[in-house]
């Protein structure tokens, strides 16, 4: 049965893709949410999709959180990759789009500015500790799970393995999977440091301007969204964030439950395939995928109908809750 289920989610995510693409206002609504977040000591904001039910029901939901990558925001599963949409094929679901700037959802090791960094803290602690407060939520590990985009896949992958008391599933689509591996390398002198590129005036304009999409104040801009200190201070610290070192330490029967997937003309491609044979070697439970794709959104707007059928069902089958759900047919 769950291959049927799997293999009818998968036919629906590339038959509805063009539509989405099309109409990218069709499904639920998304709703912003704008909150305190005392690890980043700054105003926030994540969008939410509720189940369509949900004002007239008093029941409780898993929740999905799906993470940005560099240089977009929490608007980006929403308005460009399909998020709502696929969202709408189940009706126990609920939806979250954190956002996290342009930190590697890392919590940085030195701040400058008067700044506070700690985006993990601001993810698995802030974000997830309201969406429990102010929403319906199974608010357990059966209950949540999460996935990222390129940056966000890192995240989702990295805060997962280092919380694996926190979320039941974790995924990552065209994850940039091995970027604590090779800034602990770089660190090492094992790789040459990444070169170092002056921006133009008109680049630097453009980083600089707002964009209105985002809404939050002093924080909308590219320049704004880079956090200013040291991300990492020395190797040991990078390698606390390398998603294949932590898979090691983390004991077999914590671990989550592992998704990945990437575009076979994707650059990224090598790590996931690297972590994937891993767990093949260590049989480690998990899913894995490729398909023709490169690092776009007509990539990520196919694979949320994957990755969103296999994370629900996990959660489905870790909450007792009959195999299927409630999914729509």
């Amino acid at each position: 049965m769950l291959r049927s289920k799997l293999a009818r989610t998968a036919a629906v995510a590339f038959v509805l893709a063009a539509l989405v693409a099309a109409a990218p206002a069709q499904g639920r609504e998304l709703l912003t949410v704008e909150f305190f977040s005392p690890a980043v000591d700054r105003t926030m904001k994540y969008n939410i999709l509720l189940p369509d039910d949900y004002q007239t029901s008093t029941d409780r939901y898993p929740v999905l959180y799906l993470l940005h990558g560099l240089t977009q925001n929490y608007t980006a599963w929403g308005l460009a990759n399909g998020a709502p949409f696929y969202a709408g094929l189940y009706d126990d679901l609920i939806v979250v789009m954190p956002d996290a700037g342009n930190s590697w959802y890392v919590n940085w090791a030195e701040n400058e500015d008067g700044q506070t960094n700690d985006w993990e803290d601001h993810v698995v602690r802030d974000v997830v500790g309201h969406v429990d407060w102010n929403f319906r939520t199974i608010a357990r590990r059966e209950g949540r799970a999460m996935t990222g985009l390129s940056m966000g896949g890192f995240g989702a992958i990295t805060m997962g393995l280092r919380n694996p008391d926190l979320f039941i599933s974790i995924g990552s689509t065209s994850g940039a999977l091995e970027y604590g591996r090779q800034a602990a390398a770089r660190m090492r002198g094992e790789l040459e440091p990444r070169p170092r590129r002056t921006p133009t005036a008109e680049q630097l304009a453009r980083r600089r301007q707002p964009n209105p999409l985002i809404g939050i104040d002093g924080f909308s801009s590219q320049v704004e969204r880079s956090p200013r200190g040291r991300m990492f201070t020395n190797p040991e610290q990078a390698d606390a964030y390398d998603p294949f070192t932590l898979i090691k330490q983390v004991p077999r029967e914590d671990l989550p439950h592992i998704y990945l997937d990437c575009g076979t003309e994707d650059r990224l491609i090598a790590g996931a395939q690297e972590l994937a044979a891993y767990m093949a070697q260590e049989n480690i439970p998990f899913n894995y995928m490729q398909m023709p794709g490169a690092h776009n959104a007509a990539y990520w707007i196919e694979a949320i109908g994957h990755i969103m059928g296999v994370q629900y069902e996990v959660m489905q089958r870790a909450i007792g809750q009959r195999p299927f759900g409630r999914a729509r047919r």
